[in-house]
């Protein structure tokens, strides 16, 4: 059985291409300032997170609402597969460890990418959820929070980090 077939086209605008195409957005402009600060989680690893986690909590939510109507109906249901969500957040909290790393001198690097990370995947779920509202104003918030904070640090987030050559031991 198909279960999101029977949406009508106001739904699947709402529910489903509003939450992504916003989720998809917030998501591209942090990947792409991570990426062109150099980090090592840019663009991609940003985009795939966050909509990987809309496309969760769409489907979570899109399970609550057939799990009323099944039950509307008298049809005993189990409500275990709400929990969906909470394992996405362990799974993200995973992926974002993956990026914190020490280096030699003891100096920790990454929780600035690792928690992109965790906040890209959080606003996803967030607008997956049907909350538009709150994930825009979060979306706007971080947009915003990251375009001051560069550009207070002299650094142009929408232009890659030119990445300095050593210069060659033997000359030509």
């Amino acid at each position: 059985m198909i279960l999101d077939f029977d949406l009508t086209f106001t739904e699947v605008l709402l529910k489903v291409l509003l939450p992504l195409v916003i989720t998809f957005l917030v998501a591209a402009f942090v990947g792409l300032e991570r990426q062109n600060v150099g980090k090592a989680a840019g663009l991609s690893s940003h985009i795939l997170v966050a909509m990987g986690s809309a496309g969760i909590a769409i489907m979570q939510r899109l399970m609550f609402e057939h799990q009323i109507f099944l039950q509307s109906t008298g049809i005993a249901i189990d409500p275990e597969g709400q929990r969906i969500i909470a394992q996405v957040i362990t799974g993200i909290g995973f992926v974002g460890a993956g990026v914190i790393i020490k280096d030699q001198t003891h100096v920790v690097k990454g929780i600035t990418t690792a928690a992109t990370i965790w906040f890209t995947a959080m606003i996803g779920l967030i607008l997956g959820s049907g909350y538009i509202m709150i994930g825009a104003f979060l979306g706007v918030f971080v947009i915003a929070f990251i375009l001051l904070r560069d550009i207070s640090r002299g650094f142009n987030p929408l232009k890659p980090k030119v990445k300095s050559r050593k210069p060659n031991s033997v000359e030509e």
